[in-house]
C-alpha cells in the first residue's frame, strides 16, 4: 500500500513484519510475495543480483496461486506486474535473462486455462523474440511449433507475427547447419589434399546434407539463405573438382546452378564459376551438348571479362565437337576435331587409327614440319652408315634425329605469331593424348612445338621492366593458366624423353656405354676402343643431350612453378628429378645434377619451405592415420588403471615406414644450414608430433638427446625442437602402444623456462602440457613452478590474435595449480584459500574467453575449495568477494555465448547467502 506512494522502506517494513508473523494462508500471502519482488524490480541491466531476488519472490507468488483456483487470477495479475518491470531486460543481449522466468508464467497461464488468449500469444511471442536474441534455437524450434498452433487457433490475427519469427529462426537454422559444415571441413585441415577414401567420403558425406539444406532453403524463399547455402556447398565441391572426382559433385552444382538462376542471383562471379565447371564435368561424361550450354551460359555471366578466352576456347571446342556433319574451315579447328575423336575414340579402335588421327591433328597445326619432326624418330629414314657398323648406324640415328627435331625452330616463322594461345592448348592437347594412349613418338613431337610458345612467353616477360608482372593482378588470369599447361607439357616433354633415352637402353643422366659386340679386333690383334671413335662420340653427345634436355624441362617446369608461387608445380618438379635420379643418387653421383638440384632448392624457398612441411606433415598423417589401433570398447569389470595392450596392424607397416621417411626428409629440410627462411615454431610443432607418431607406430625409440641431428654433431642442438620432441612422446605414452624412454619432466620444463621464444601461444601451450603432465604425475614443484611462470606473465601472452585460446589455456594452468594445492594440503587451511583464489582467477580467464565449461569447472572446484570452512560466519565473510567475482565471470562468459542459466547463477547465488544447511541443500 505504502509501494505506489514511494515509501519504499515502510513497505520492506511492513513486509518483514507480516512475514516475522502467524500470517494467514490466503490471497495475501500471494499479493505479500508480490509486493517483495516489486521492490527489487531491475532499474536496469547492471545488477543482476537484484533482477533475481526480483524473479524468485514472482515465481514464488505463481507457484502458490496455481494450487488454489481462488487465487488464479494472482497470476494472471502477477505475469502484467513481470512484463511492466523487465522493460530494461528487452534489449538486444539481454532477453535470455528472461527466458527461465517467462516460460514458468507461460506454462501457468495455461495450466490455470486463462481466458486472455490474446495476452497469452503475446507473451509467447515475447518468449520466441528471448530464444532467438539468445540464439537457443533447438529450444526456439521446438517452442514455436507449440505457440503456432496456439496463437493460429486462438489468436489468429497474431499469426503473422509468430510466422515471421519462424521464417527468421529457420533462416537461422539454416545458417548454422552451413557454418557446421564449414567447421567440419576445416577442422579436417589439410588431411583433404591426402585424397584418402575416408577423408573424401567424408566431404561427400558434408556436400550430401548440405543438399538437403538447401532445398529447405529454397522452400524457405530467403534469397540471401539460399545464396549463403550455395556459397558453403561451392566452398565444399571445391577440393572435390580433381578430374577422377568430379562426376561426384555434378548433380550438387548443377543444384546451386539451378538455384542461383531461379533466383536471379547477384553472385555473378560464383554463378560464372559454377557452370564452367559444371561445363568441364559434363565434356569429361561426352555430355557435349549439355556441355556446350553451360559454357554459353558462363559466358553470358562473364561480366568483366577475365575467363573470356578461355570461355571462347572452350566453346568454340565444343561447338566443332557437335557439328557432326560440317567440316570446318581454319586449319585449327581441323585439329581439334581430330584430337576430340582420338580423345573420345573407343576402347576397340585399333592402335593404326588412333595414331592417324593423332599424326593428322599435327599435321594440321604444322604441315611444313611436324611429319619431319615425327619422323626424326623413323628408323626407316635412317641410314646405315658410312662402314654399315652398329656404331655407323647409331651414329647416323643421332644425326638424322638433331638434324630433324631443328626443324621445330623454322614453324614459328611461317605463323607471323597468329593464334599463339589457341595453339598452346591445341599443341598441349596433343601431346596429353598421346601421352595418355603411349604413341610416345606424336607425344614428343607435339611437346616441342608446344614448348616453342613457352620460349615466347618467357621472352615477353623479360621485355617487362623490374617489378611489374606479367600475369594480371586478377583472381584468374588465361596467362597464368597457359603457364600452368606448358608446365604440365613440360613435365609430359621429360617424362616422354626419359622413355625415349630407356628405348636406347640409357637411364636419364647414365652415359652412353658401349656393348661388348662393339669392342672389335682389327688385323695385328691391335685392340679398338670405340669410346676413340668419332661416331661413336657424336651418337654419346646425343644420349647426354637427350638428358640434358629432360632435366631442362623439369628445371623449367619448376621455374614456372616459382614464377606462378605455385608450391604443387615446383614440389612435382622436385620428385620427378629425385625419382628419375634415384640410381644416381644411391651411387653418389649427386654432382652430376647439382646446378638441377640447386635450381629446385632455390624454387621451393620461393614458394616457401613451410609449405613443403605441411605438404610432408599431411601426407605422413594421411598414411600413418588408419594403422593407428583404436582401444577396444572397456567392459564394466576391467579395472581403470589398466591400459590395454595395443599392436599395430604389420600390413601397415609399410605406410608407416614411409611416412617415417616424409617426416624425417621434411626434419632435415627444416634444419638444414641452406635454408635461410624462418620456419615458424607451430609449423615444426605440427610435423614433430607425426614424426613422433610414426617412431612409435614403428617401434622405434628417440634418442635422449631428443633431437633429430646426429648424435656426433659439433652444432648444438635447437633446443625448441628438443621440448617439443620430449612433449609429443610425453604425449604418446601411456596408450597401449610402446612407451618412448623420456627425459625427465624437470629437463623439458628447464629448457622451457630458459629459451626465447618467437611465438607465445606455442609457448603457452607448451607451458601448459607440462603443467598437465606434472600433475599427472603428481609432481607438485614442477606444476607450481609451470603454472606460476604462466600466471605471473600473462599479460605478456595475451595478444589481440587467438585471444580466446590464450584465457582459456590461462584457465586451465590456474585450475590445475589449484588441484595440485588441494591435493598437497595436509590439513592447513592456508593452501585451502589459496586454492580456493587460484579456482577464482581460473574462472576470470574462462569468462575472459567466454568458455561456460570452464568457467563452471573452475566454479564447482571452488565450492569444494570452500565447503568445509563456511561453518564459521567469518569464514564465509571473505569469501564474498571471492564468489562475486565467480559470479560475474559465469555471466560473462554466459553473455558472450548468449547462453545464460539464469537458474544456475540463481542456485549459487543462494549457497553464498544462506547458512551452512541450506547451503548443502541448494548446492546438491
Amino acid at each position: 500500500m505504502f509501494e505506489p506512494l514511494g515509501y519504499l522502506e515502510i513497505s520492506s517494513d511492513c513486509l518483514q513484519m507480516y512475514f516475522k508473523g502467524r500470517f494467514p494462508v490466503n490471497q495475501f500471502l500471494g499479493r505479500a510475495y508480490l509486493c517483495q519482488g516489486q521492490l527489487h524490480a531491475p532499474r536496469s541491466t547492471d545488477n543482476l543480483e537484484e533482477f533475481e531476488k526480483f524473479v524468485l519472490f514472482f515465481m514464488k507468488a505463481i507457484d502458490f496461486a496455481t494450487h488454489d483456483r481462488r487465487y488464479f487470477f494472482l497470476i494472471y495479475n502477477a505475469s502484467v506486474l513481470y512484463w511492466q518491470l523487465v522493460r530494461p531486460f528487452l534489449k538486444p543481449g539481454y532477453r535470455y535473462c528472461l527466458i527461465p522466468s517467462l516460460s514458468q508464467i507461460i506454462t501457468a497461464l495455461n495450466q490455470i486455462e486463462e481466458q486472455d488468449s490474446e495476452w497469452q500469444a503475446e507473451l509467447m511471442i515475447n518468449l520466441l523474440e528471448c530464444f532467438l536474441d539468445a540464439s537457443k534455437l533447438e529450444e526456439a524450434k521446438e517452442f514455436s511449433s507449440t505457440a503456432a498452433v496456439f496463437i493460429k487457433e486462438n489468436v489468429p490475427d497474431k499469426y503473422s507475427q509468430i510466422f515471421s519469427l519462424m521464417v527468421m529462426l529457420k533462416r537461422k537454422l539454416i545458417e548454422i547447419e552451413c557454418l557446421e559444415c564449414e567447421y567440419e571441413m576445416k577442422k579436417n585441415g589439410t588431411e583433404i589434399v591426402t585424397y584418402t577414401k575416408g577423408v573424401v567420403e567424408a566431404q561427400l558425406k558434408l556436400i550430401k546434407n548440405l543438399e538437403l539444406t538447401l532445398k529447405r532453403a529454397v522452400h524457405l524463399g530467403d534469397p540471401g539463405v539460399i545464396q549463403v547455402v550455395c556459397a558453403t556447398q561451392w566452398n565444399l565441391c571445391l577440393p572435390l573438382l580433381q578430374r577422377n572426382l568430379h562426376q561426384h559433385v555434378r548433380k550438387p552444382l548443377i543444384s546451386v546452378a539451378d538455384v542461383l538462376e531461379e533466383i536471379d542471383s547477384m553472385l555473378i562471379l560464383l554463378r560464372c564459376q559454377v557452370h564452367m565447371e559444371i561445363a568441364r564435368i559434363e565434356e569429361d561424361g561426352d555430355r557435349l551438348e549439355a556441355a556446350l550450354e553451360h559454357v554459353q551460359k558462363a559466358m553470358h555471366l562473364n561480366n568483366d571479362g577475365q575467363y573470356r578466352e578461355h570461355l571462347r576456347l572452350c566453346f568454340n571446342r565444343l561447338r566443332l565437337s557437335v557439328m557432326l556433319y560440317e567440316p570446318p574451315e581454319h586449319l585449327e579447328d581441323q585439329a581439334l576435331v581430330l584430337i576430340e575423336q582420338a580423345k573420345r575414340g573407343n576402347q576397340k579402335d585399333n592402335a593404326r587409327k588412333k595414331r592417324s588421327l593423332l599424326v593428322n591433328a599435327g599435321l594440321a597445326l604444322a604441315p611444313d614440319t611436324f611429319q619431319i619432326v615425327l619422323d626424326s624418330e623413323n628408323e626407316a629414314k635412317v641410314s646405315s652408315g658410312k662402314s654399315n657398323s652398329q656404331i655407323s648406324y647409331l651414329c647416323a640415328k643421332a644425326q638424322h634425329h638433331t638434324k630433324s627435331v631443328e626443324k621445330v625452330d623454322e614453324h614459328l616463322k611461317h605463323l607471323r605469331n597468329e593464334n599463339g594461345r589457341e595453339r598452346i592448348i591445341l599443341w598441349a592437347d596433343l601431346a596429353k593424348v598421346a601421352c595418355k594412349q603411349e604413341v610416345w613418338d606424336v607425344c614428343r613431337a607435339a611437346c616441342r612445338f608446344c614448348v616453342l610458345y613457352d620460349d615466347i612467353l618467357s621472352r615477353e616477360a623479360t621485355k617487362h621492366k623490374k617489378g611489374e608482372s606479367l600475369l594480371p593482378a586478377k583472381s584468374f588470369s588465361f596467362e597464368a593458366d597457359l603457364l600452368r599447361i606448358l608446365a604440365e607439357i613440360r613435365f609430359i616433354n621429360a617424362e616422354a624423353t626419359v622413355h625415349l633415352l630407356r628405348l636406347q637402353g640409357i637411364k636419364l643422366n647414365d652415359h652412353a656405354v658401349p656393348s661388348e659386340a662393339m669392342y672389335q679386333c682389327h688385323p695385328g690383334y691391335v685392340s679398338y676402343l670405340p669410346e676413340s671413335d668419332p661416331e661413336w662420340k657424336t651418337y654419346s653427345l646425343w644420349i647426354d643431350s637427350l638428358s640434358q634436355y629432360a632435366m631442362e624441362n623439369f628445371q623449367r617446369a619448376a621455374e614456372i612453378g616459382e614464377e606462378l608461387n605455385d608450391a604443387w608445380i615446383v614440389h612435382n618438379a622436385v620428385v620427378y628429378v629425385l625419382n628419375y635420379n634415384r640410381h644416381l643418387i644411391s651411387s653418389g653421383r649427386q654432382r652430376d645434377i647439382i646446378e638441377y638440384l640447386q635450381t629446385l632448392l632455390g624454387a621451393i624457398k620461393t614458394v616457401g619451405i613451410e609449405i613443403l612441411l605441411m605438404l610432408c606433415n599431411a601426407l605422413a598423417r594421411g598414411l600413418i592415420i588408419s594403422w593407428i589401433p583404436k582401444k577396444a570398447p572397456e567392459k564394466k569389470q576391467e579395472k581403470a588403471n589398466i591400459i590395454q595392450t595395443l599392436s599395430v596392424d604389420p600390413n601397415g607397416l609399410p605406410d608407416i615406414k614411409a611416412a617415417l621417411e616424409i617426416c624425417e626428409f621434411a626434419l632435415n629440410a627444416m634444419a638444414g644450414t641452406m635454408c635461410k627462411e624462418k620456419i615458424s615454431i607451430a609449423a615444426q610443432q605440427q610435423i614433430i608430433a607425426t614424426w613422433v607418431k610414426a617412431k612409435q607406430l614403428n617401434q622405434q625409440q628417440i634418442r635422449h638427446q631428443l633431437g633429430m641431428q646426429e648424435e656426433d654433431s659439433n652444432e648444438a642442438q635447437n633446443p625448441l625442437a628438443r621440448i617439443l620432441v620430449g612433449l609429443e612422446m610425453y604425449s604418446c605414452n601411456g596408450l597401449g602402444l610402446m612407451d618412448f624412454t623420456v627425459p625427465t619432466l624437470a629437463q623439458l620444463v628447464n629448457l622451457a623456462l630458459e629459451c626465447s621464444w618467437s611465438d607465445s601461444l606455442v609457448e603457452l601451450q607448451t607451458l601448459t602440457r607440462l603443467t598437465y603432465f606434472a600433475y599427472v604425475s603428481q609432481d607438485y614443484e614442477t606444476v607450481m613452478t609451470c603454472s606460476k611462470r604462466i600466471l605471473e606473465s600473462d599479460e605478456n601472452f595475451v595478444h589481440s590474435r587467438n585471444i580466446k585460446k590464450y584465457y582459456e589455456m590461462l584457465s586451465t594452468t590456474a585450475c590445475i595449480q589449484g588441484k595440485s594445492i588441494m591435493e598437497n594440503l595436509s590439513g592447513r587451511k592456508h593452501l585451502r584459500v589459496a586454492a580456493s583464489k587460484t579456482f577464482v582467477q581460473s574462472a576470470r580467464y574462462a569468462g575472459e574467453a567466454g568458455n561456460y565449461s570452464l568457467v563452471m569447472f573452475a566454479a564447482r572446484h571452488f565450492w569444494n575449495a570452500c565447503l568445509p570452512l563456511l561453518g564459521s560466519p567469518h569464514d564465509r565473510e571473505q569469501f564474498k568477494e571471492p564468489t562475486e567475482i565467480v559470479l560475474k565471470n559465469i555471466v560473462k562468459a554466459e553473455s558472450k555465448n548468449k547462453q545464460v542459466r539464469v537458474s544456475n547463477r540463481y542456485c549459487l547465488f543462494l549457497v553464498i547467502d544462506a547458512d551452512g544447511k541450506e547451503t548443502s541443500r541448494y548446492l546438491s
